[in-house]
């Protein structure tokens, strides 16, 4: 005997408010408990802390993964995690992605009332699209844009940072100890970054081998100009403090150029943006406010058809937009 529609509610409910505790759970770990880790890390790696502590509060377990498709994808979204400044693996996300798309795909048809309107493979795969659109697309979304702000944040901060640095160099520190003063003055991401970079040092890594992940990290090309300049004293020798002075002058001339090219470039971006959101956007209002717009002709021949043609050119035409607006300085 089927349950009646009263208890198939409370059980979808119950499954819904353990899925937005653990999500906000989630929340609270990834993105306000970072900001006091981040002092407590500092404030272990100022008082001596082990070495090894500091490593693993700051670095997130790596994966050993063959080289195939699947893990390219993960590498990928890992470097986005990272790159954003959570400390969630790549697995975990997909799994929370899973379960949250599973989640609202059982539970849409009850809410929307739209659960006797389902009877056709067609309609379950709009009710599919639905799920996948709010429990996959969205949170990758904000995950780039998380992403992007901190790494953005990170360029404007490091000339400031290589101004420390090359203080710290001329006022008789070594090299780690101008790190040290990078860790103790600046906020994150700069300051949390050189943290691990401290800390793998102190775990016996070379310092150019540290640099180098670094570079791998955060990806940005005034970080892999500072660790080629380190690596090129260290091999020929050389007044590092000039070096990085100059250096310094060189970044700060190139983020001129680089706002004024985003000011020139804010108009084409904003199109990307508004083009990017709105054709989901609206898709996911419509269908959340008046669902029968679609139900209603979602046994037509042509509607499969459209929707996965729709879908292909509009993934086509995010990748061009991103490469029009993607300008490099």
């Amino acid at each position: 005997m089927l349950p009646d529609s009263s208890t198939l509610v409370l059980t979808l409910l119950f499954f819904g408010v353990v899925l937005l505790v653990e999500g906000a759970y989630y929340y609270y770990r990834d993105v306000h408990a970072p900001k006091s880790r981040v002092g407590r890390r500092l404030d272990s790696l100022r008082s001596g802390g082990m070495a090894t502590e500091v490593q693993a509060s700051l670095k997130r377990e790596k994966q050993s993964r063959s080289e195939t498709l699947v893990s390219s994808i993960l590498n990928k979204l890992e470097l986005k995690l990272t790159q954003a400044g959570m400390r969630m693996t790549a697995e975990r996300l997909l799994m929370l992605m899973g379960v949250a798309t599973a989640g609202i795909a059982l539970a849409a048809p009850i809410l929307l009332g739209i659960a006797d309107m389902l009877n056709s493979v067609t309609a379950f795969i709009l009710v599919l699209v639905f799920a996948v659109a709010i429990g996959t697309v969205l949170p990758l979304i904000l995950l780039d844009r998380k992403a992007a702000k901190r790494m953005k944040k990170f360029e404007e901060q490091f000339p400031v940072a290589l101004d420390i640095f090359v203080r710290g160099l001329r006022a008789g520190h070594p090299v780690t100890g101008a790190l040290d003063l990078l860790v103790e003055e600046m906020p994150d991401p700069i300051g949390s970054e050189f943290a691990m970079v401290v800390a793998e040092i102190s775990y016996g890594y070379d310092l150019r081998d540290a640099l180098d992940n670094l570079a791998g990290r955060v990806q940005t090309t005034d970080i892999q100009m500072f660790s080629v300049c380190v690596a090129i004293q260290a091999e020929t020798g050389g007044n590092l403090a000039d070096i990085l002075e100059g250096l310094s002058k060189v970044i700060r001339e190139r983020q001129s150029m680089v706002l004024k090219v985003r000011a020139l470039a804010s108009e084409g971006k904003m199109t990307a943006i508004v083009l990017s959101v709105l054709p989901i956007g609206t898709f996911l209002f419509v269908f959340s406010t008046q669902p029968h717009f679609y139900l209603d002709v979602v046994d037509d021949p042509w509607f499969l058809p459209g929707l996965i043609g729709l879908s292909a050119w509009y993934t086509m035409g995010i990748m061009l937009i991103r490469k029009l607006v993607d300008l490099k300085v």
